[in-house]
């Protein structure tokens, strides 16, 4: 169960007690517009936070200050929900009750976030220069590492094309150009202005007393002051239109990646039906595109397909022999109209479910996948009780999901095209 308290106006706490967990969680993010003017800003100041503070100010003081709270654990977090970023950091330790006699954990360690939140070290009033270009050479090693990953690469730009009117094909971790552009001085004049007015969603996981955890929260609260508190609102999907993209690389395999739009989003009836659909598609563990393109007529290497519910949309992404692709494409297209046509078995539907009846059992055994699942219910308004979930899942027909599917048609390619070198 989770109880929501408002510590100060615009600055929110969600208490999970959970008294499996030795190791307990925290989250503090911070929300903001997915937008390309912030997007590598938001994925940036938190990590410049994390290389030293006012009375730590590097990172073997910050080590050594960790250790001390029995190592506990700390790191910057940047993740996209529906059309929000949301940034700050994430943080593990011990439970107090789990400590010696006499000494507290829980309470040093809030105090040490808001150091790190708000004392950050500062030359000449803004971030240290040597603090940011650090952590900007990480950062677009990390994007770089992505784009090698030509899977991955493949499906961002499938979702950039797809969503190029729309937040969501905005990269959660920004562009490397404007990282490069970003100066330290326009950095620490955004991460204040993130302080200032930034809505904030605090996490607590784990085996804590919800007093203590709010008591020791409070003077974070204080400190940051009062703004406007986020309501979650409808998200949409802005749509640009459709088309077909093809791009060479010299590459062993080619990577097609097709997109399917839908008015099927969170707050529809049939959300839970379509993940359903999903897994029988193309995502679950015997789903109708690997058994019938991979393993049945040998097309490919790898297929799958996966269904953004904040935006209504579902994506295929397959690797395949350049020779294959028309082949493939109209396999994929075919087996879409055989679901919508009602060809799903019974038995497909049962294994579809007992899947999600697992995977959502699985997520209440870790405390980091706990607090996502809160995390993004209540910031997309579609959070239901485990055991509501669970209950509407038992209840899907079908038909509903046969429905679902007759709710999906076909929007973009994306064709990376391998190449001999």
């Amino acid at each position: 169960m989770i109880e929501t308290t408002e510590l100060f106006p615009g600055v929110r706490l969600h208490f999970i007690r959970d008294p499996r967990f030795k190791q307990s969680l925290m989250t503090v993010q911070f929300l903001r517009p997915m937008c390309r003017e912030e997007s590598a800003k938001n994925a940036l100041w938190s990590s410049v936070l994390l290389r030293g503070s006012r009375n730590y100010p590097d990172l073997r003081d910050i080590t050594i200050r960790l250790d001390s709270l029995y190592g506990a654990g700390m790191g910057a977090m940047v993740r996209r929900v529906g059309d929000v970023q949301a940034s700050g950091m994430s943080m593990t330790f011990l439970a107090d009750r789990f400590a010696l006699a006499g000494d507290a954990i829980f309470r040093p360690m809030a105090e040490f976030v808001g150091e790190l939140l708000l004392e950050p070290r500062l030359d000449q009033g803004i971030f240290r220069k040597d603090y940011v270009e650090g952590e900007k050479k990480n950062l677009i090693s990390a994007i770089e590492s992505r784009r090698n990953d030509k899977a991955v690469y493949a499906m961002q730009q499938l979702l950039a094309r797809m969503c190029r009117e729309d937040p969501y094909g905005l990269s959660r971790l920004g562009e490397p150009e404007d990282i490069a552009n970003l100066t330290a001085a326009e950095l620490y004049d955004y991460y204040v202005r993130v302080l200032k007015e930034s809505p904030v969603e605090i996490f607590c996981v784990g085996d804590l007393d919800a007093d203590t955890v709010a008591a020791g929260l409070m003077p974070l609260a204080e400190a940051l002051g009062p703004r406007k508190g986020y309501a979650p609102g409808k998200i949409r999907f802005h749509d640009a239109g459709g088309g077909t993209w093809a791009e060479q690389q010299p590459l062993t395999q080619t990577q097609l990646d097709l997109g399917f739009v839908s008015d099927v989003t969170l707050d529809h009836p049939l959300c839970i039906p379509m993940r359903l659909f999903n897994l029988i598609y193309g995502a679950g563990m015997q789903n109708k595109l690997f058994r019938v393109i991979r393993e049945t007529m040998s097309l490919c290497y790898d297929i799958s397909s996966a269904y953004h519910a904040g935006k209504g949309l579902l994506t295929v992404s397959t690797g395949i022999e350049n020779a294959q692709t028309d082949r493939v494409r109209e396999e994929i297209f075919h087996q879409l109209t055989l679901c919508q046509q009602g060809d799903i078995t019974v038995e497909e539907l049962n294994s579809a479910r007992e899947a999600m009846h697992s995977s959502l059992r699985a997520t209440f055994d870790s405390g980091s996948n706990m607090e996502g699942y809160y995390f993004n219910g209540l910031l997309t308004g579609s959070l239901l009780p485990p055991e509501e979930y669970h209950a509407r899942l038992d209840a899907v027909t079908l038909e509903e999901v046969v429905e679902a599917a007759n709710h999906v048609r076909f929007h973009s390619e994306f064709l990376l095209r391998g190449v001999k070198a």
